[in-house]
């Protein structure tokens, strides 16, 4: 039935196929076996035409193993946590203060514009004490009390490593698989593999923490939540910290329910003439996001509205839980989120970019970050959600040992450092209380289990059920995957 009886197509409207070259046509026929193959994967409330009931959680693949995560929490620190400051404990570098790094610990390694035209490179010694916690006998920084405490909880990798050493490639390197932007992130592609598990919230929400200190903030771009190649339904929607937390999803002033309703189907009506008419799969997407943007105005402000939850949560996240944009206020949210069944939260917290006055930012940015991380493991595992939740943190890489800049005893920078660096997992499958890799004792180089981005990819898709070489999605006639086509391996030993 035309839902706009008074709308009929002219013959030229009709038959512009006439005048479409060669080229087009089979272009054109492309497009229609890309149709045939998206009505598998479409909603069926698009093809159904049911106006109010949803299907996003029935679009899924079938997994290649029963997966253990089922949910992914990825914390991401921006600007590369110094590992010797936090996880790497070094005490042979108190013998080492400032003397310079030795070329057979460096071996050629490129370096950053920052420090290439430095005449020495004096080596900086931690400031910072250490101890050894738990069962497992990690050491952890002073700077991280509350990390300290449940190190039993958490399987870390101390042998990461990278190939990008400038911010924007390692990110995007980090969170796609590729240096290059324009490719799905780990999170588009967790929703494309596994759909959704509601109807009323997006299954991929992106979080941007404020730092308490703001003395050198990276740019974080929305590229690193793009669907890329991937269904646009894919892409990470962003969560703002401050008023609504989506813009323009209420109601202009006068513009109810019932007329929003109205409205919706109308232009819904208009889009399925368009993708009968150009075949464009785009046009699905737009048509779910509208429909999705109208039930999320009455999930949204539930969500959003945290003074609901008992004091007990706020003594277990700390106080700054209670202040929209902080880390510990979106490791809240993150928790709210899953608990409601978004299956990806990423958060990004800014500012872990210490090229100078270590001393003076480090202390601030462990702090945003400890109590909260230690509260997001313990909700979660008292609500019975970390077992089959993966928690991720680690930035996109390290730093070095030797000072950038001026150097003493009590204050010191560090510049990047991809060839070591450490990050933790916590539930969805990993394996807890695990010290994976080492590095030697300048924390320069991997002397024990590397694991590479791509490892570390390869991982994570095993434990929410994929094998990474078969987990592929068709793009510009090949079969793209998140691990690309260099080798890389499912680290077993990171997998309980």
């Amino acid at each position: 039935m035309n839902p706009f009886p008074e709308f009929n197509p002219t013959p030229l409207f009709k038959d512009y196929v006439r005048y479409e070259t060669r080229r087009q046509f089979f272009k054109r026929g492309a497009s229609l076996l890309g149709t045939a193959a998206l009505a598998s994967l479409a909603p069926q409330m698009l093809l159904a035409g049911d106006k109010n009931k949803s299907s996003r959680a029935a679009h899924s693949i079938a997994t290649h193993f029963a997966p253990k995560a089922k949910r992914v929490i990825y914390l991401h620190m921006v600007g590369g946590p110094p590992q010797m400051d936090l996880f790497d404990y070094k005490p042979v570098m108190a013998d080492w203060y400032d003397k310079d790094l030795p070329d057979t610990i460096r071996m050629g390694q490129r370096l950053t514009g920052m420090t290439s035209g430095q005449a020495r490179f004096p080596v900086a010694p931690s400031k910072y004490k250490f101890a050894q916690h738990g069962k497992s006998g990690m050491w952890v920084s002073e700077l991280l009390p509350n990390t300290a405490k449940m190190v039993d909880d958490l399987c870390f990798i101390r042998s990461m490593h990278t190939d990008a050493i400038n911010h924007e490639p390692a990110i995007t390197f980090m969170q796609t698989g590729n240096q290059v932007t324009g490719r799905p992130c780990l999170g588009s592609w967790v929703s494309y593999g596994l759909g959704s598990m509601n109807d009323s919230l997006p299954t991929f929400v992106v979080l941007v923490a404020q730092s308490s200190n703001k003395e050198q903030i990276q740019a974080i771009s929305g590229r690193l939540w793009s669907s890329g190649y991937l269904p646009g339904e894919h892409a990470g929607v962003s969560f703002r910290s401050a008023s609504d937390p989506i813009l323009f999803i209420n109601n202009p002033d006068g513009v109810d329910a019932k007329v929003r309703r109205k409205t919706l189907d109308g232009l819904r009506a208009l889009n399925e003439m368009n993708f009968r008419e150009v075949g464009d799969p785009e046009t699905h997407t737009r048509i779910q996001q509208y429909e999705l943007a109208f039930r999320m105005q009455s999930s949204v402000p539930d969500l959003a509205t945290i003074n609901s939850e008992p004091e007990s949560t706020y003594q277990l996240y700390g106080d700054d839980a209670k202040k929209p944009g902080t880390f510990a206020n979106t490791a809240l949210l993150a928790r709210r989120l899953v608990e409601r069944g978004v299956r990806f939260v990423q958060i990004y917290h800014n500012n872990w970019d210490t090229h100078s006055n270590v001393n003076g930012r480090l202390p601030s940015q462990c702090k945003d970050v400890d109590q909260a991380c230690y509260g997001l493991i313990q909700d979660l595992k008292q609500r019975g959600m970390l077992e089959d939740t993966l928690v991720i943190w680690g930035g996109e890489f390290g730093r070095t040992i030797y000072s950038q800049g001026g150097l003493t005893k009590d204050n010191y920078g560090r510049d990047h450092h991809p060839r070591c660096f450490t990050m933790w997992m916590a539930g969805g499958g990993s394996k807890p209380g695990v010290i994976h890799g080492d590095t030697d004792d300048f924390s320069y180089n991997i002397i024990k289990d590397p694991v590479s981005v791509h490892d570390f990819h390869a991982t994570t898709m095993k434990l929410l059920g994929f094998d990474h070489e078969r987990f592929t999605f068709r793009h510009q006639g090949l079969d793209q995957r998140l691990t690309g086509v260099e080798p890389a391996r499912v680290v077993e030993e990171l997998i309980g």
